[in-house]
């Protein structure tokens, strides 16, 4: 499909100017943003080349002593968004731009990546490349795999061999900029010496694209209306449709983490409803030194936080200057733990993941919208109209409830699953959405802010309905003609689908469906509630505004949910002690 054109309103594209300036300490981008703290290089719009000739651009900030007497590490800031604050797609788009205030910032950072004015004061090099057919990049925009990994390789080794570069380069970076670090690692470049992967899907296509066999591509070409070029953009969204089978194309999107050989810091969390899978899954394949970290806020929020920062800098000073500062002793898995209506739990030290000591416990669906600890004896159903238009504001209807009621004080830490049988009377598949909540103990539902109040500056019912300012709860997806589960990826606790084949459903039939819910990390006391929802529309918050009321269903007609007797419907949830 054509890129957008550079140049449109509000891509702040600041023309092509190659050539070698000095931003004296002091130095403003905009009145309003952060102040450069040191003298600082900017080499703009470098070329890089790529091993099919294509050149692009990246602009480079470094130390003004970087030289080849005193080199200097890279960090290696990758994505389509565009570089040094280029772009449509930046916190501006965002509602009160993600908490984070103009003036926290340089303006010369890349969207999702790390901010020049904090890292070149701490003896790096930041380089912000565009990658292939973004602004003056040559080419057209490739999504991630290979073709993305490549173009990444040959930056990092170009990079490495500068003259004020000590050789030593690290990839870093949010979202787009973590997915594309997977597969640029993934072809082990030399000068490669550490990963930051700040939460990304590592599985484009069962974790973006076509979750659970829904094709949901709103965000896809929400995301791609941000791009900037002067070519065409690769359309996977386009590909689904034609080739919705597992494939070739679909295994290039999928990382091989057994590939990276380079120590990793890998972050998480689960407020994301983009992430949080692929994040986990990172850190579970990969066979290098590793950390894996959840925080309990925003990717954005975090990602400009002091404490990010500074654990940052400690992971990059032992594995690109050789400082012998102990980051290695640093526990392996921190947890988070969201506690709604109470204070978080955060820097929970865990041997590993998912945690050894979970138990992970089977609640029955059951008559009067309980979850009980054994099925019922006696089968029972219930239903809903599973073809409402979805607005994704938490406000939605047609949405059946189970609940359980705890007696003491429980963690839910890692993968959920459900098993769940159902029928269609009206069609010949049916699409199914799940949603883990926390209510009160009054029985109501309860949101978790993931950017403080006193920052957003707003009362919680002032909060926009949006997943990046609020999470509701652990989710799982099923299209019933796409159930059939791949048995290598499996899990006893997390079944995976194969995407490889289509079995539709005799109207009325029942049929069993495996669901995965995504990771998740609750606090419970005595006398609140967990909450199975179920119904057949998204339940996660939108990620944007314009994404309200856009998901188009495919269902038709009335979803029945049994349960009891011969059809023993459950939710396995993982409860740890803590």
């Amino acid at each position: 499909m054509p890129t957008p054109p550079t140049g449109r309103p509000g891509d702040h594209y600041a023309g092509f100017v190659p050539g070698t300036t000095t931003l004296p300490a002091g130095h403003r981008k905009r009145p309003q943003c952060r102040p450069l703290a040191t003298d600082t290089i900017c080499d703009r719009d470098i070329p890089i080349s790529t091993r099919d000739g294509a050149i692009l651009r990246a602009d480079v900030f470094r130390p003004i002593t970087s030289s080849f007497a005193h080199p200097v590490p890279a960090l290696l800031v990758w994505s389509p968004y565009g570089k040094s604050g280029a772009g449509l797609l930046g916190l501006s788009f965002m509602p009160a731009r993600a908490g984070i205030p103009e003036s926290a910032l340089s303006g010369y950072e890349k969207f999702e990546g790390p901010d020049p004015a904090e890292w070149v004061p701490r003896g790096y090099a930041v380089v912000n490349i565009d990658a292939r057919g973004v602004f003056d990049s040559e080419g057209d925009v490739r999504v991630l795999g290979a073709g993305e990994g490549e173009d990444g390789a040959d930056a990092v080794e170009h990079i490495a061999s500068l003259p004020w570069c000590s050789g030593a380069v690290a990839l870093i970076g949010n979202s787009w900029l973590a997915m594309a670090t997977y597969h640029i690692a993934a072809q082990q470049p030399k000068g490669l010496k550490c990963v930051a992967p700040l939460e990304g899907a590592s599985d484009f296509y069962r974790e973006t694209l076509c979750r659970g066999g829904v094709p949901q591509p709103g965000f896809w070409y929400a995301v791609a209306a941000g791009f900037s070029g002067r070519g065409k953009t690769e359309d996977p969204a386009q590909v689904a449709g034609m080739h919705p089978d597992w494939n070739e194309y679909w295994e290039d999107k999928r990382v091989d983490f057994e590939k990276i050989r380079v120590p990793a810091y890998v972050l998480a969390s689960f407020s994301t409803g983009l992430h949080t899978e692929g994040s986990v899954r990172c850190y579970e394949e990969l066979r290098t030194a590793k950390w894996l970290t959840f925080h309990d806020t925003q990717e954005w929020y975090d990602l400009y936080s002091s404490k990010r920062n500074e654990e940052l800098a400690a992971f990059f000073e032992h594995f690109l200057k050789g400082v012998d500062n102990g980051f290695e002793k640093t526990p392996k898995v921190r947890a988070a733990l969201l506690g709604y209506n109470e204070p978080n739990l955060t820097d929970v030290d865990l041997e590993d993941w998912p945690a050894p000591q979970t138990e992970y416990t089977k609640l029955f669906l059951s008559q009067n919208g309980s979850l009980a600890d054994s099925s019922p004896r006696e089968a029972g159903t219930i239903s809903y109209q599973s073809d409402i238009q979805s607005e994704q504001k938490d406000a939605d209807g047609e949405e059946i409830l189970f609940t359980h009621t705890f007696t003491k004080r429980s963690h839910l830490l890692g993968y959920s699953k459900a098993s769940l049988y159902v029928s269609c009377p009206d069609h010949d598949d049916l699409d199914i959405f799940l949603q883990i909540r926390k209510a009160d103990k009054n029985g109501a539902m309860l949101r978790s802010q993931n950017i403080p109040l006193s920052v957003l500056k707003m009362s919680q019912d002032q909060v926009p309905p949006l997943n990046i300012l609020q999470y509701l709860g652990p989710t799982g997806i099923c299209r019933a003609s796409r159930r059939d589960l791949d048995e290598k990826l499996s899990k006893p606790y997390y079944p995976v689908p194969s995407l490889g084949k289509t079995e539709k459903i005799q109207p009325g039939d029942v049929v069993k469906l495996d669901i995965g819910i995504w990771p998740g990390g609750m606090i419970f006391e005595a006398g609140e509630k967990l909450v199975l929802k179920i119904s057949g529309h998204p339940m996660t918050l939108a990620e944007f505004p314009q994404l309200w009321g856009s998901h188009k269903t495919e269902n038709k007609g009335r979803h029945v949910v049994h349960f009891g007797g011969g059809t023993p419907s459950y939710v396995q949830v993982p409860f740890v002690e803590l």
